[in-house]
């Protein structure tokens, strides 16, 4: 891994129209070629940090106050959504935000947009995404509206993937999906990090999961880091689970 962390979020705080403090002193790293999530409960600030870090929030009439965020030594605290995708930054919003009356297809060729590729370029795009989700290439000509929640997140995946990323930032992508789905997703990030070098900052709801796939964890809890760590040992910390996360086993909305 490189010296420089892909992304690096030094002592954030992001307010929502000018009043309601929803991050507060947020530091975190993602080192190149790493996966990282963040945990916590339902409100501690995961969907908020990911969205400061695509400056999507701008979008919600958030603003990041104080603190910077860096993206390969860049500060991109106040960069463009489609400046930060074309530099290769791309996020998968929570709940899949699928274009409905497109096919599973046409969903996919709108995150190669912009790229602006060649045709030849953009069929080698899509075989690649068709390689590593062929329940796609077997929907390809499906309405995305038509398919399983499983498919409808590999489509949005696939999509962000379109742009040929080095990060991609996921929010909650086991929400409401069937377990087997869920092993199914994270084992496509598995392989897209290791034989792709894509780089995952992932919001998670499911903790045993997201700590078996990933290399390390932050703990949010109303709006701050409370613990981080080697995913591993979290994994180990009864604290983490009981505490923070309602249980061994349990999944926690975020």
């Amino acid at each position: 891994m490189a010296d420089t962390p892909i992304l690096q979020i030094d002592n954030i705080e992001v307010l929502y129209e000018k009043a309601i403090l929803a991050v507060r002193g947020v530091s975190l790293k993602v080192p190149e070629g790493a996966v990282v999530v963040l945990l916590g409960a339902n409100g501690a600030g995961k969907s908020t940090t990911l969205k400061a870090a695509s400056n999507l929030i701008s979008a919600e009439r958030g603003e990041v106050v104080k603190g910077q965020i860096l993206y390969r030594g860049q500060n991109i605290t106040r960069s463009s959504t489609s400046h930060l995708v074309a530099n290769g930054l791309a996020q998968v919003l929570e709940g899949r935000h699928c274009f409905a009356h497109l096919t599973v297809e046409e969903n996919l060729l709108i995150g190669a947009f912009v790229r602006k590729p060649s045709r030849q370029a953009l069929k080698a795009s899509l075989e690649r995404i068709y390689a590593y989700f062929p329940r796609l290439k077997e929907r390809r000509k499906s309405l995305t509206g038509y398919t399983s929640g499983g498919e409808q997140q590999m489509v949005a995946i696939g999509r962000a993937l379109m742009a040929e990323p080095r990060l991609v930032l996921l929010d909650e992508p086991s929400m409401g999906l069937a377990p087997q789905i869920v092993e199914e997703i994270f084992e496509i990030v598995d392989q897209l990090n290791r034989h792709d070098g894509v780089s995952f900052l992932i919001a998670e709801q499911n903790i045993n999961v997201a700590l078996r796939y990933a290399q390390y964890a932050y703990v949010l809890e109303s709006g701050h880091v409370v613990s981080e760590g080697p995913a591993h040992l979290l994994a180990q910390r009864e604290d983490i689970h009981d505490f923070y996360l309602g249980g061994r086993g349990a999944a926690v909305n975020g």
